[in-house]
């Protein structure tokens, strides 16, 4: 049984079938997908959530299928970590980390929406599936297409690190480096999505795609014991998953779920390419596009598609938004795996390092419950600390050499 009434335009409001569509014909407007919530309602408990496997599909009724799900089975609920030694360091009350950099198949949040993606695109009778990518999306799709028996063609900027190609082409898709930044490839994968009979997740499955990133926010609900924390700290790209962590916990309010929400949510961006944060400190409703000029490149995405909507949330919800240099992403990373043994990749370095900020500012204050969003892991983007880090002590396999070498540390 499916709950999705069908797809509406973010703006003007109006009804659209549930077809690979993503943009309204009347105002251009993004289009989302639109629930029966009083069904929902009637045949949804917290109970019947907790009878079921522990992946992202025990919220099905909240997600757009049609049909029992097939595919991702494996991926969502990932570990809500109780960060201790980094609580001390920051001098907070009650500091949690979501670790989706442990996700499966591709160890980030990317799985979850590709799970749904590609169980759509099943549904519509596509049998390519594609994206633009700035690296985890290209390793979830070529990932869970390769599962499902689908074709798949993936999009990346020509630029992108090296360990992030390699951990697509093992995958055996086709993989297309375009030379130019993100958004200059995305517009190259509109103009084909126009041409070809493909589903491209992240064009025209993208409101049913984007849904996926809502579990995100369930689990944290679900995790802290059906309650929403105060603060929530989450990187930008395109901007949809803030939204969509937002969406979800007005859900399971809407739901009765949770007995209530004040939860702030914040944005998290580099220095290199914030057009988000820049738009929220200019309490603009106007994304200027930027040429992104930073290590996380997985949050490179100058001409965010969502922009303006995670503008919205933060400002519906009472948050605020920061960036931070490339030097103190580098830090971060280093500074949650010498605390909670998480290595990162570079967008989980912006989330804490902004969330460390925020909290010096006294805007994050330290007596409330926190939730920083890892959304990757490090192994992806070591190139990115290689150079900062330190080196092997190198001895003789004798005594002697271990002690005249170590004799500092003993």
């Amino acid at each position: 049984m499916s709950y999705a009434k069908g797809l509406k335009c973010r703006e003007c409001g109006r009804p659209f079938p549930k077809q690979p569509l993503y943009v309204c014909e009347y105002c251009f407007g993004p289009l989302e997908v639109d629930y029966d919530y009083e069904k929902i309602r009637k045949d949804l408990t917290r109970e019947k959530i907790l009878s079921r496997p522990k992946n992202l599909w025990r919220y099905r009724e909240l997600l757009p299928l049609d049909a029992k799900p097939e595919d991702g089975l494996d991926s969502g609920f990932t570990p809500l970590i109780r960060a201790k030694n980094l609580e001390k360091i920051l001098g907070v009350k009650e500091l949690y980390i979501k670790d989706d950099s442990v996700n499966h198949p591709t160890l980030s949040f990317k799985d979850r929406v590709v799970a749904v993606a590609i169980s759509k695109a099943k549904e519509f009778g596509f049998d390519t599936v594609a994206c633009a990518s700035t690296g985890n999306l290209a390793h979830s799709v070529a990932a869970q297409s390769a599962v499902a028996g689908l074709k798949r063609y993936i999009f990346i900027p020509a630029d992108l690190e090296s360990s992030k190609i390699v951990a697509t082409l093992i995958y055996n898709p086709n993989l297309i480096a375009v030379e130019g930044n993100y958004d200059q490839v995305n517009r190259l994968c509109s103009e084909i999505a126009n041409k070809y009979k493909w589903a491209f997740v992240n064009i025209n499955i993208r409101p049913y795609y984007a849904e996926g990133s809502k579990t995100y926010g369930y689990e944290i609900a679900e995790q802290l014991g059906w309650r929403a924390p105060r603060h929530i700290i989450a990187p930008c790209a395109g901007g949809s998953l803030i939204t969509k962590i937002w969406k979800g916990l007005k859900e399971f309010k809407k739901l009765g779920f949770i007995d209530s929400l004040d939860t702030k949510i914040y944005a998290a961006q580099a220095s290199g390419c914030n057009p988000i944060i820049a738009a929220i400190k200019e309490k603009s409703d106007i994304i200027r596009p930027v040429k992104p000029k930073t290590i996380a490149k997985s949050l490179a995405i100058g001409n965010p598609a969502d922009g303006i909507y995670a503008v919205g949330t933060v400002n519906e919800s009472g948050g605020t938004a920061e960036d931070v240099s490339d030097d103190e992403i580098i830090e971060a990373i280093k500074l949650l795996a010498a605390t909670e043994g998480i290595f990162t990749e570079t967008a989980g370095g912006v989330t804490l390092g902004v969330t460390k900020k925020l909290i010096e500012q006294g805007k994050i204050p330290k007596d409330e419950s926190i939730v920083i969003c890892v959304t990757g892991n490090g192994l992806k983007t070591q190139e990115a600390v290689v150079e900062k880090i330190g080196k092997p002590v190198k001895i003789k396999p004798n005594l002697d050499s271990f002690e005249q070498n170590l004799h500092h540390k003993l």
